[in-house]
């Protein structure tokens, strides 16, 4: 009884300290929006006029579209949507690709969709640090106007501090993340119902009446206002996207018992505080502090923001990563910033373009209020796209049906694509911004994408059967030298160029000849017992394919190792690893647009050498060239 007793406790411990974690890393992002949601409804770019019925409605829209976006889109039914416990974009591509796989025409459709939604994630990761951060020091200019000229320079210089550490591992300051917005969601929570005592009436606009009669009384200005109440949903594609890292249930229960319960009394608490002085509407979530407590809480906002902030960059990384493993960009500098914890890395190209592009919307857009134009639309668009994978998802996969998952997510849409033309008027304002660079990432992406199966389709036809190669060796072998030479090769049934230049050139063959492909498959993670699959050819040849999963980490060696069992056993000392290098030449009237071309040869040029990616010891590598015409 006691041992029952002791296991529950360690349990309980343990689903403790994951929903600790979980709000330090998931929620960062939807519990710093009632820094400026409200405001910007109120006081933003578009403001609506402050009347007792439009609080009301705006409120009941707020809380509504919490409910129906995240509690029910979200938490019941995106969540249920994983890939092997793995969530997020990449695993949603993924689930959705497994039901179209004999279809090439729909599996494509899918794929474009999926790497736009992606693009998308990127646009909104942009945005993200730039609105939260500036949205908090903003609260100095509470407390003293003067000081309105240093909130640029002071947002700047937390930007950089934040972009800066990155490399250092978010694992020492991500001890800090939970206990940290811990204290801020009590404090949203007390704020919120200290103002809530001074106008009890405020709780009615619970009532989804007042938002509908929002709607229907301001038909132009509700669509504006919705545009902004959009804002209290952002981050909601971070509960899927990290449900990996903490498993669903500790983020589920956190969000209904603790974060979902402080955003509504926090926004009901600046309603009635703005029911009680309209003045307040300038910048009611500051003004509901009490005067002394308004430097703590700007201090206590900034933290927050930066760990909202560090929660979508380590996001971007990890995206960046699986679309890197599944295709959809080139291999890139990967640094691991922790030993025990597989999902703690850091990618110093991601990292810096992203700051740069922080910066310039900052210094560019100068205001929080002019970043919520910004800010809409990224998210809107992201949203869209994952009810229409997921609605594949639901038909297909839980084997619903079509009609019972298009009535379901026909309901979520009908709501999501009100947010986005709501957001599509805001376009001029600055909502042009993420579309841009949005539009630009999924150019590159797809170029990429498009360029790999141009490329391989150009070495394939140049291709020598395997088999044949070596029916030729048995009647006039080269010399034979002492060694093992492992030759990377993307065609298990070829022949690898970089064999046939240095038989070519070098006129001979290592004594042992290992042909190694490599396979990612569209699940996060493949078992070690599943790791390698080892052939033994003619004439001392072996065929091994690796196979990982999007979210492993691919090492040569490593899986090299894993070959003894079958009879193939590896001394480094004498293993030589043999890489072919293109060199591409682009080609006016190919299958793919001459200025992609220039973008894939300039993208494939500057990406990664694949050394690095598979972990292959830099001292042991042979590198031979070629070229391509596309």
């Amino acid at each position: 009884m006691s041992s029952q007793h002791s296991s529950a406790e360690v349990t309980g411990q343990r689903f403790a300290a994951l929903a600790l974690a979980a709000l330090g890393v998931v929620y960062g992002d939807i519990g710093t929006s009632p820094l400026y949601a409200v405001k910007e409804v109120f006081a933003g770019n578009h403001p609506i006029p402050v009347t007792v019925a439009n609080i009301y409605g705006s409120l009941s829209l707020f809380f509504w579209a919490l409910v129906i976006v995240v509690s029910v889109k979200y938490v019941t039914f995106i969540m249920r949507a994983d890939n092997r416990g793995e969530g997020g974009i990449m695993a949603l591509i993924a689930l959705a690709l497994h039901t179209v796989q004999d279809k090439p025409h729909h599996a494509r459709w899918i794929m474009i969709v999926g790497v736009l939604g992606a693009a998308m994630f990127y646009g909104d990761g942009m945005v993200t640090p730039a609105i939260s951060v500036l949205s908090a020091v903003e609260g100095l200019e509470v407390g003293a106007p003067a000081l309105h000229a240093f909130v640029i320079p002071i947002t700047i210089v937390v930007l950089f501090i934040l972009f800066f550490v990155q490399k250092s591992g978010t694992a020492v300051v991500g001890a800090f993340f939970g206990p940290v917005m811990l204290l801020w969601f009590t404090t949203l929570a007390t704020l919120g119902a200290i103002n809530i005592v001074d106008h009890p009436a405020i709780l009615s606009a619970l009532n989804p009446l007042y938002g509908l009669e929002f709607l229907l009384a301001n038909k132009a200005m509700s669509l504006m206002a919705m545009g902004n109440v959009v804002l209290a949903v952002t981050g909601a594609e971070a509960l899927y996207a990290d449900m990996g890292h903490f498993g669903r249930k500790p983020i589920s229960r956190t969000w209904f018992l603790f974060v979902l319960p402080a955003l509504v009394l926090n926004y009901f608490g600046q309603g009635a505080l703005i029911l009680g002085d309209p003045e307040a509407a300038k910048n009611p979530f500051f003004l509901s502090a009490p005067e002394w407590a308004l430097y703590p809480l700007i201090g206590l906002a900034t933290l927050a923001t930066v760990i909202a902030s560090q929660a979508v960059i380590s996001g971007a990384f990890s995206v960046t990563r699986q679309a890197m493993q599944l295709g959809f960009v080139p291999r890139m500098e990967v640094q691991h910033t922790s030993e025990k914890e597989q999902g703690q890395i850091y990618l110093p190209a991601v990292n810096w373009g992203l700051m740069v592009a922080v910066m310039i919307l900052v210094l560019g857009f100068k205001s929080s209020n002019n970043l919520a134009a910004a800010y809409g639309i990224a998210v809107t668009g992201d949203m869209v796209i994952t009810s229409v994978l997921a609605t594949v998802v639901v038909a297909k996969v839980w084997k619903w049906g079509w009609i019972r998952a298009g009535l379901i997510f026909a309901c979520f849409l009908s709501v999501e694509l009100v947010f986005l033309t709501a957001n599509i008027l805001k376009i001029p304002d600055g909502g042009w911004f993420p579309l841009v660079a949005g539009m630009a990432i999924f150019v590159l992406m797809t170029t990429w994408k498009r360029g790999r199966q141009l490329l391989a389709d150009r070495l394939k036809g140049e291709r020598l059967e395997l088999m044949m190669f070596l029916d030729s060796l048995a009647s006039s072998m080269p010399t034979r030298v002492a060694g093992t030479a492992v030759f990377l090769n993307a065609d298990p049934k070829g022949v690898p160029h970089a064999l046939l230049h240095n038989l070519m050139h070098n006129k001979v063959l290592h004594e042992r000849v290992v042909l190694v492909s490599v396979q990612i498959f569209d699940v996060p993670y493949v078992p070690d017992i599943d790791r390698v699959e080892v052939r033994q050819l003619k004439e001392n040849f072996w065929s091994v394919i690796v196979q990982y999963g999007f979210k492993d980490e691919p090492d040569i060696p490593e899986a090299m190792a894993l070959c003894a069992d079958a009879g193939l056993e590896f001394s480094q000392l004498e293993t030589s690893y043999f890489i072919g290098r293109e060199t591409l030449i682009p080609r006016l009237g190919s299958e793919m647009a001459f200025w992609r071309e220039k973008i894939f040869v300039a993208m494939f040029r500057n990406g990664g050498s694949a050394t690095a990616f598979f972990n292959i010891p830099s001292n042991r590598v042979v590198e031979l060239g070629t070229q391509v015409v596309l």
